[in-house]
């Protein structure tokens, strides 16, 4: 038998322990997950070259092309000017979403170094989770030995929920690893 998908696991599980716990009378109020940003900078990074693989590798992990995020002001202190590429960002939704989540429950963070759960307090007030990765190649498409360099990336899990408990339970009962208190 195949293992359930995620997005089966939101039906299968998550639904049901959310109305339970918070007593929806309704299932479409059940909070759902809407979209995961991923995002990554290079301010300072000055090489051209090193830049397009960053994106190269960004565009790799999510499936879909990164989106260049230029400085809105110059900053003397970190040598940066007006317009300045310093990061790469990229929204995924629907499929897509929902295939890098597996591969972000089952493989990444698993392969993260002394990985001892998500931290509850990682959820923000509406229940939006924010993970770091220090190194991109705990992803699956990335090999170890073909990258250059080692570059650190943020995850953000985008939620309907309106609390970090909603948003806890949602994210435990899709096999997040969460670390419990």
């Amino acid at each position: 038998m195949a293992t359930a998908t995620l997005q089966e696991r939101y039906k299968k599980n998550a639904i049901p322990a959310l109305t339970k716990a918070f007593g929806y009378s309704n299932v479409h109020a059940t909070p759902r997950i809407t979209k995961v940003i991923v995002n990554t900078g290079v301010g300072r990074l000055r090489d051209e070259k090193q830049m397009k693989i960053v994106e190269r590798s960004l565009s790799l992990i999510t499936g879909q092309k990164s989106a260049p995020r230029a400085a809105k002001k110059a900053i003397a202190a970190f040598k940066t000017r007006k317009g300045l590429i310093v990061g790469y960002q990229t929204t995924i939704r629907g499929k897509r979403m929902w295939d890098f989540l597996t591969r972000l429950v089952g493989v990444a963070i698993p392969r993260q170094r002394d990985f001892q759960g998500i931290d509850p307090k990682s959820f923000d007030r509406a229940g939006n989770l924010t993970l770091g990765f220090k190194e991109h190649i705990v992803f699956p498409e990335m090999i170890g030995e073909d990258a250059p360099f080692i570059f650190g990336l943020e995850v953000t899990i985008v939620t309907t929920a309106t609390s970090r408990e909603e948003g806890a339970l949602l994210l435990s009962s899709l096999g997040f690893p969460l670390k419990h208190e």
